[in-house]
């Protein structure tokens, strides 16, 4: 999803596509979309508890979230090259991954 939420902030880069309008990013979007959601939702199925799969609804939200993040910082930061990692950031994260041991961990 980081690439259709915010790769179109870097269409300005790009000769034909920094005149698209708003609609047209818009279904650039959801095109970007779908094909995440292609692998997003048969992942969270397989992997549902109630479905053979050893996680719960609670689980599969925090290792999307997770992954997600992980692969906004990567694009931002190495992709898209318009920001740098702030040790503010690198601590968020790590409490990030806090959250994902204490989601994970059996009390």
């Amino acid at each position: 999803m980081t690439l259709a939420w915010y790769g179109h902030l870097q269409f300005k880069n790009f000769t034909s596509l920094k005149s698209l309008g708003l609609f047209s990013i818009v279904l650039i979007s959801w095109g970007l979309a779908f094909f995440e959601y292609i692998f997003q939702v048969p992942a969270n199925k397989l992997g549902f508890k109630e479905n053979g799969g050893p996680f719960s609804m609670f689980e599969l939200k925090t290792i999307q979230e997770a992954i997600s993040l992980i692969v906004f910082a990567l694009m931002t930061t190495f992709v898209f090259k318009t920001e740098k990692m702030a040790w503010n950031h690198l601590v968020g994260f790590l409490l990030i991954v806090l959250a994902v041991f204490v989601i994970f961990k059996k009390w």
